[in-house]
């Protein structure tokens, strides 16, 4: 205060030693109290006890473990008698974890609030469901299993990406379009544009556009057969845009239209197999990489999966990339995700 107001004569060097000096010694000290700490109770600092009542559980190092069943010993609300001895119990630990029987945790958490420690119920994990918080509805608890993977700004940001880069490859690719849409009618007869029934965002279904690369009578719109390497489907036409990955370019019309984003999980048809199991049965996370609008290209493509999923873990390794790609979303992710897509337009497993 004597140096801001100028009351004292203190010298600027002096304060800026004494201010680093402080910081220099404050930090070591910290080192210091810490390692003594560590040294005398090791990881135990927090003092924690588990209290098994009718539920396995596995204690972890340092903590300590009474089971309560064993000595006929539970918060009976009408025997003061056992309140008091669990009470006793308790009384020199910081943290409590009741591992109890389902129709024992609404004593035990009236218990636990009653006391002066951190008592914590231990749940299973299928009663939670994956639930990342709390929250609460006309004065009663919920269990929030979601909050979507994006908020309002993130969702504009992405959406803004789409419209940009749609519009600019549509204008880059309309005379390639033009061009392949007249080579599919003058092949045979039949659409330019072959459309089917997909999964799409929130596991909603929607129609994807894709130019046609199969006869028109074998065409597979449920998806129940994967295209082989030398498939008897595919047309002349129809083998060099599959193989180039230019029968995916009308799914940008998808993305202008809301159905699709430029990155994302790929949309798969209904009758999809991994082996001889549907997707969804193969994989028990396969609704759960929907959270986003599905893409024309992804984490998955650019790592190589792509072609078709002969056995379990095919689908395995795409849905991970999936779960990954939803928990780690940035706008730079997808831009990566694009620019790296250049690489796999043309890939071994593109048929």
């Amino acid at each position: 205060m004597g140096f801001l107001f100028k009351s004292q004569e203190i010298s600027r060097l002096g304060l800026a030693v004494t201010f680093g000096a402080a910081a220099i010694f404050i930090i070591v000290s910290k080192v210091f109290l810490d390692a003594v700490v560590k040294r005398l109770l090791g990881d135990s600092v927090l003092a924690t006890i588990l209290i098994l009542d009718g539920l396995d559980a596995r204690p972890q190092p340092h903590a300590a473990v009474v089971d309560v069943a064993s000595q006929g010993l539970w918060p009976d609300l009408d025997r003061p008698d056992m309140i008091d001895a669990l009470s006793r119990l308790i009384a020199p630990f910081d943290r409590v974890i009741i591992a109890c029987r389902y129709d024992h945790r609404p004593a035990w958490a009236t218990f636990l609030k009653g006391h002066d420690v951190g008592g914590e119920i231990l749940l299973d994990r299928d009663l939670l469901h994956g639930a990342v918080t709390i929250g609460e509805y006309d004065d009663k608890d919920t269990i929030v299993l979601s909050r979507g993977p994006l908020n309002l700004v993130t969702r504009i940001q992405k959406r803004f990406l789409d419209l940009f880069v749609a519009l600019i490859a549509l204008v880059i690719f309309m005379p390639l379009l033009i061009v392949v849409a007249l080579a599919i009618r003058l092949e045979g007869p039949g659409p330019v544009f072959f459309r089917q029934l997909r999964v799409g965002q929130g596991n909603r279904q929607f129609r994807i556009f894709k130019f046609r690369s199969m006869h028109l009578e074998s065409s597979d719109s449920a998806g129940d057969r994967s295209t082989s390497r030398d498939d008897d489907r595919i047309t002349r036409v129809g083998r060099i845009i599959r193989r180039t990955s230019i029968d995916e370019l009308p799914q940008l019309i998808n993305v202008l239209r809301g159905e699709m984003s430029m990155v994302g999980p790929r949309p798969h048809a209904l009758g999809s197999t991994a082996g001889d199991e549907l997707f969804w049965h193969a994989s028990q996370q396969y609704w759960l990489r929907h959270a986003l609008k599905p893409g024309i290209t992804g984490l998955a493509q650019i790592r190589g999966y792509r072609g078709a999923t002969e056995r379990v873990e095919d689908i395995d390794r795409r849905v991970r990339c999936d779960l990954e790609y939803l928990s780690n979303w940035s706008l730079w992710n997808d831009i990566i995700i694009l620019l790296k897509t250049v690489r796999v337009v043309m890939h071994k497993n593109a048929y």
